[in-house]
C-alpha cells in the first residue's frame, strides 16, 4: 500500500517548494509553568542567567544547570511539530563522520542549548523556542526551563546525532503497553540515553509516537562509528532503513524501502545524493555547509553540522550568524 502512494507523494512535493511552504503557521504552546525542571532555586537562577543573544535570527544560547525530567507529561502530546527539511550523514571518512541539516520553518527565535543531566549524556541541541510560548524577549522567562524537552536536532557526548523531517505519509499505530511520547520529545530521550544508532532505535521501540497536532515525522540517526539509519512509520509500523553506502540522506519524502531512483526525483534529495556520491560520502564542515546552501530555501532558519567523533558543531543562521561550538566527547 505504501509503495503505491510514493509516486503521488513525490509528485506533490515536486510541484511545491518543500517544508511548510503554503501551510498555515502552527500555534505555539500555551504559556504555563515549567513541568520538566528538577532544579533547585540556585540552578534555576544560573540557567536563566546564562541566556544570551548571539545573533539577529534571533539566536540565543543557554546552559541548563541541574536536572530535568525528560518524561514529564510523557502521556500527553508535544506541541505541533515543525517541518524539518534536508538532512544527511556523510560517513565515508571513518575518522571524521559528520551529520548535517537545514531546518526550514517559520521566522521564530532559536536556542542553542547545552544540557548535562546527572543520569544521561551531555548534549548540544537546537530548539525553536516559540513552541515554548517564548517570543521576542526571553530574558528571565521560566518557560525556558522546559527547553530540554524540545530538541529539533542535536548531538550527544557519545557522538550520536539525530534530526527530524516531515513525512506526510507516515502513520504511527499505538502498540499496547507502551507509553506515548510526542514526536519531538523522542529526540530528547534518544540524546539522553543512546550512544549508538542501535541504542537509539531501541529507544524509539519503547514508545508510541504521537503525531497529533502536527505533521507526521521521520528521523535520521548517525553515530561516531559511522552507522546511520532512517526511522519511519510504514503502514502504521516503525521501520528502520539502515545505510547501504558511505552516506544517508533524508528530506520530506518516504525513504524506507523506496528505490534510489525514486528518491532522487525529489529535488533536494537529488542534489544531496549527487554531491555525496561525487565525494564518496567524505565532507568536512565547510563542504557540508556548502551542500546545505545548495538545498536551502527562502524559509531556512539554520544550517548545522555535527562532527560525530570530535564534537565540533558549526551553525549558520538566517540571522547572519556563523558560530562554532565544541561538545566534549566521552
Amino acid at each position: 500500500m505504501r509503495r503505491t502512494v510514493v509516486a503521488t507523494v513525490l509528485a506533490l512535493l515536486l510541484v511545491g517548494t518543500g517544508c511548510g511552504e503554503g501551510r498555515a503557521p502552527v500555534a505555539p504552546v500555551a504559556a504555563g509553568t515549567a513541568t520538566a525542571s528538577r532544579q533547585d532555586p540556585g540552578q534555576v537562577e544560573r540557567t536563566l542567567a546564562s541566556l544570551r543573544k548571539v545573533d539577529d535570527l534571533p539566536l540565543y544560547e543557554m546552559t541548563y544547570v541541574g536536572d530535568y525530567d525528560p518524561t514529564a507529561g510523557v502521556a500527553g502530546a508535544d506541541p505541533p511539530s515543525p517541518f524539518g527539511c534536508s538532512l544527511f550523514a556523510a560517513l565515508g571518512d571513518r575518522d571524521r563522520p559528520l551529520f548535517a541539516r537545514n531546518f526550514d520553518w517559520e521566522p521564530n527565535p532559536a536556542l542553542v542549548l547545552r544540557t548535562d543531566p546527572p543520569d544521561g549524556y551531555a548534549s548540544l541541541s537546537l530548539v525553536d523556542i516559540s513552541y515554548l510560548g517564548v517570543t521576542a524577549d526571553p530574558a528571565g522567562d521560566r518557560r525556558l526551563l522546559d527547553a530540554p524537552l524540545l530538541p529539533f536536532d542535536g548531538m550527544n557526548e557519545r557522538g550520536l546525532a539525530v534530526g527530524l523531517a516531515a513525512d506526510d505519509g507516515a502513520r504511527a499505530e499505538p502498540v499496547s503497553g507502551r507509553p506515548t511520547v510526542g514526536s519531538v520529545r523522542i529526540l530528547r530521550l534518544v540524546l539522553d540515553s543512546a550512544a549508538t544508532v542501535d541504542e537509539a532505535v531501541t529507544v524509539f521501540e519503547r514508545y508510541n509516537l504521537d503525531f497529533d497536532g502536527g505533521p507526521p515525522l521521520h528521523y535520521l540517526l548517525a553515530d561516531a562509528t559511522g552507522a546511520s539509519a532512517v526511522v519511519e512509520f510504514v503502514d502504521g509500523k516503525l521501520t528502520v532503513d539502515r545505510r547501504r553506502g558511505p552516506w544517508q540522506a533524508l528530506t520530506n519524502v518516504p525513504a524506507a524501502g523506496v528505490p534510489d531512483r525514486d528518491l532522487r526525483r525529489d529535488h533536494r534529495y537529488g542534489v544531496l545524493a549527487k554531491e555525496l556520491d561525487r565525494v564518496g560520502g567524505v565532507l568536512d564542515a565547510p563542504g557540508a555547509l556548502r551542500l546545505l546552501d545548495g538545498v536551502r530555501q527562502a524559509h531556512t532558519r539554520w544550517s548545522v553540522t555535527y562532527g560525530l567523533r570530535g564534537g565540533e558543531v558549526r551553525l549558520v543562521t538566517a540571522g547572519g550568524g556563523a558560530r562554532d561550538y565544541r561538545l566534549p566527547m566521552s
